[in-house]
């Protein structure tokens, strides 16, 4: 399982800005919003002015129940919350928003910082449900909360309450992003629109995570119940949501909404797809998890299921036995981990799916160039988000050729239905 999070090259600074355009108001106070330039300069910078102001208070409030419970979990989930990621769920929505001609700058930022707490929630528990002990090269939170109650995180006491603690840690800051929300300044067309993708959000989050869990114990999931579960764990709440609150905010119309989710939707399977590739050929010290953890939890990715495809189409038998050998054990070896890596270049299913995130990647260009003027300060910045979040080349380069033994044809994400929009496949 292992939720990822976009890979962003760029420094998290998008410019130098001087700390007065962000007031300088104690920690404790809820600070005045900095102007909308001095955001689009440095969306991070002010999304994390806005995050310290929000998780301070929110950690105050859990002092109010009880003084260790304030200091041993909920600091911990702020801490978690301000330190690492690339805070690209924020960005998407700030740049989303200004695409579409609009500056709510309170309002923004406080969904960004919402979107944050989300992210934290999947984490956590992602980390337990995999029983990951790394998360951004550090020690997973269940881990560090085993080891900070004086336990060992690999004895039964220790596993236990780490494990529980971390449970208690993911829904604690899934509150924390519900009130957030709830306590942020919209109009009622504002709240009625957000209200409804916040709620849709997070019960794709939680169905995407159960059908990754199911594909582990149910058999071998095809292409397309992969491709389903990416788009409803990763590309719906790290990508397409954002950028359709801030049209939201922004009050666009149907079809601004509508191309930039399609937009948002086909970047974020993109980004599924790559980070897929990395979990089996990325280097652990870029990535900061170890190297083939998806084939020994047997996660049900894309890339996988086109391997199966393949070999079992082309009767390739020794393919499947060594897969069949080496997804879902716990024990797999280096030299093992070579062999799957070797059926997936043998196959073809690495060259297919590096192909089919790059056709995507320029679906979603062109779906953005729909929505909103590309060539304006807004609509620039969220290209080079899109662009950076699905990987590959900057818009304009070369094609990648088509992978042997690939149909021609265009590429689309799974299709949202009539109701969320009407946009098809």
């Amino acid at each position: 399982m292992g939720r990822p999070e976009p890979k962003d090259h760029h420094s998290s600074a998008e410019s130098p800005q001087p700390a007065s355009a962000w007031g300088g108001c104690p920690r404790d106070a809820s600070p005045p919003p900095p102007g909308p330039q001095a955001v689009d300069a440095d969306v991070t910078r002010a999304f994390l002015h806005t995050a310290r102001a929000v998780l301070t208070e929110r950690v105050a409030e859990a002092a109010g129940s009880d003084a260790s419970f304030s200091e041993e979990l909920a600091r911990r989930v702020a801490d978690f919350t301000l330190d690492g990621g690339k805070r690209l769920r924020p960005r998407l929505l700030w740049w989303g928003m200004r695409a579409c001609g609009a500056a709510e700058t309170a309002a923004a930022l406080r969904l960004g910082v919402a979107l944050e707490l989300i992210q934290t929630c999947a984490l956590i528990h992602d980390d337990v449900m995999d029983r990951s002990r790394l998360r951004r090269g550090k020690p997973a939170v269940h881990i560090s909360l085993a080891e900070g109650a004086g336990l060992s995180p690999d004895s039964g006491q220790g596993s236990a309450f780490g494990t529980s603690a971390a449970v208690l840690a993911g829904d604690l800051a899934l509150v924390w992003a519900d009130d957030t929300v709830a306590e942020t300044t919209l109009s009622a067309v504002q709240r009625r629109r957000i209200g409804g993708l916040w709620r849709a959000m997070r019960t794709e989050m939680v169905a995407g995570q159960y059908l990754d869990l199911r594909g582990q114990v149910g058999g071998c999931p095809s292409e397309e119940q992969t491709l389903r579960a990416a788009c409803l764990k990763s590309a719906l709440y790290s990508v397409e949501r954002p950028l359709a609150i801030g049209a939201a905010l922004a009050d666009a119309d149907e079809r601004t909404t509508g191309a930039l989710r399609s937009a948002g939707r086909c970047a974020g399977i993109a980004f599924q797809l790559r980070d897929d590739l990395l979990g089996v050929f990325g280097d652990p010290g870029v990535t900061g998890k170890p190297s083939g953890d998806d084939i020994r939890e047997g996660k049900p990715t894309y890339l996988l299921a086109v391997a199966r495809t393949r070999a079992e189409t082309a009767g390739d038998h020794g393919a499947l036995d060594v897969l069949g050998r080496a997804v879902g054990n716990n024990a797999l070896t280096e030299e093992d981990l070579a062999d799957v890596r070797g059926v997936f270049e043998a196959t073809g299913a690495r060259a297919h799916v590096e192909w089919k995130a790059e056709r995507l990647r320029e679906q979603a260009v062109h779906r953005l160039g729909e929505a909103v003027d590309v060539d304006a300060q807004g609509g620039g910045r969220l290209l080079d988000l899109l662009c950076t979040v699905s990987g590959g080349r900057s818009p304009g380069s070369p094609a990648a050729d088509e992978p042997p033994g690939h149909d021609a044809g265009r590429v689309t994400a799974p299709a949202l239905t009539a109701a969320e929009g009407g946009i098809t496949r």
